[in-house]
């Protein structure tokens, strides 16, 4: 009987790491086993931070969200407290770009929040 080998699917296999370790610098890109290193410690790399930029970006929210209440007035925790009391259901992400690019409509929003 012939030695069956799975030369096919290896060479595809290891095709596929080389091919996503472009851009990498020597035998990063170039060696299979260190191009295959680099490219799942990215793969780890980018699952982790996926979650991190969440985290990051309402932290940011938050902080635009507080610097424009103050100008008005009142804190980021009075502020959200006074929303969920007047049913205005804002999210984080929404009040910041409202802070940000229309003063107007976010002083309105403070104000209906005093006023409730």
């Amino acid at each position: 009987m012939s030695r069956a080998t799975n030369n096919v699917a290896a060479h595809r296999r290891r095709k596929k790491y080389l091919s996503e370790a472009r851009g990498n610098y020597g035998g990063r890109r170039k060696q299979y086993r260190s191009a295959r290193e680099t490219v799942e410690k990215g793969w780890k790399y980018a699952y982790r931070d996926r979650r991190n930029i969440k985290r990051t970006m309402r932290a940011l929210w938050i902080i635009r969200i507080n610097a424009a209440a103050r100008q008005f007035g009142t804190t980021y925790a009075r502020l959200i407290d006074g929303m969920k009391k007047a049913g205005i259901e804002l999210d984080r992400k929404v009040l910041a770009h409202l802070a940000a690019t229309d003063p107007k409509g976010f002083e309105a929003v403070v104000r209906s929040v005093a006023s409730a």
